[in-house]
């Protein structure tokens, strides 16, 4: 490997992929760096390490750097089981904070059109979006992720007695806001396979999914719909969580399974999947939901379950899965 390409290796690293091929040409290196979201304290400190690392490459002598700021499409995790029930809105909001807390810049949609709950457990509730130029502002929540639901726009309580294309517009509404300097959307999806999830998929084109069941037969029937829907349109899997796995007796401590235990992991094993790891049965993550306070914004046992699964959705993301 030339010093040349040595450098080049190292600057994906220390740029995120942000910059492009490093050329020179009679002792001047010359790249260009997408600085789209990033402050001017930010862009400074990277162009200075740029500069540092590129002379100390043989027979460079100055460096430019051409700033530019292009807006790189948004991935889209998808969120889904095929039924409810299972915790999936738990599961959504706490990866989208564990992975706020890993660094990476997401965004939270709550699909779920007719049972929006994403509000609730991001401590939202009464927030409204703004609007520019017909495309929606997201609603930004306490722990430092913009979101939205329908539950920021419709009356609380309210049915909303819409068919599959209003839906399905309602939904389209919600991906393509206006998300900023996001990288990375978590889109809460809605139970089941029907028009919604097709279309949602179909149009938005995931990166990826995560598909989440709680151990028993029932539940691992539909996630293999779920599977199903996703392999059809050629979306990936990223893996398999399993949720509601075990629970141990508040006075006692003692560990009883009303789930059963490990069924998600075999499943996971018999479709080729990544078993993503467990999140138990626990009256903390109950209560600390429904109060506004997701578990993986702390770093208890509960919040560490939900960490070790985003830090392997992560690490899919870099292709390390």
């Amino acid at each position: 490997m030339t010093e040349l390409e040595d450098f080049a290796a190292r600057l994906k690293t220390l740029t995120d992929g942000r910059a492009s091929a490093p050329r020179i040409k009679e002792g001047v290196m010359t790249l260009a760096l997408d600085v789209a979201g990033l402050s001017e304290q930010q862009r400074d400190a990277v162009a200075a390490a740029i500069r540092e690392g590129a002379l100390t490459v043989p027979g460079v002598q100055d460096v430019r750097i051409a700033m530019t700021a292009e807006r790189r499409p948004l991935k889209i995790i998808a969120v889904a089981s095929g039924k409810g029930g299972v915790g999936k809105s738990t599961l959504s909001a706490n990866l989208a904070v564990a992975l706020r807390r890993l660094g990476v810049r997401v965004g939270l949609v709550d699909a779920d059109i007719y049972g929006p709950s994403q509000a609730r457990l991001m401590a939202s509730e009464g927030s409204k979006p703004q609007a520019k130029d017909k495309q929606l502002i997201p609603v930004q929540s306490p722990f430092g992720i913009p979101m939205l639901s329908m539950a920021h726009l419709v009356e609380p309580g309210k049915a909303l007695a819409w068919r599959g294309p209003m839906a399905g517009n309602a939904l389209s509404q919600l991906i393509e806001a206006d998300w900023g300097d996001a990288e990375l959307l978590v889109v809460d999806m809605p139970p089941g396979t029907g028009d919604v999830q097709l279309s949602m998929v179909q149009k938005h084109k995931p990166a990826g999914a995560v598909i989440v069941s709680t151990p028993q037969d029932l539940a691992l029937i539909d996630a293999t719909r779920a599977v199903s829907l996703f392999e059809q349109t050629h979306v990936p899997m990223i893996g398999l969580v399993e949720n509601m796995a075990g629970y141990a007796c508040p006075h006692c401590g003692e560990v009883s399974d009303p789930f059963g235990t490990g069924g998600a992991e075999a499943a996971a094993g018999e479709m080729g999947m990544a078993f993503l790891g467990r999140i138990p049965l626990a009256i903390d993550i109950r209560r600390r939901s429904d109060a506004g306070d997701p578990p993986a914004a702390g770093d208890d046992a509960h919040g560490a379950a939900f960490r070790a699964i985003a830090e392997k959705v992560a690490a899919w993301l870099k292709g390390g899965i």
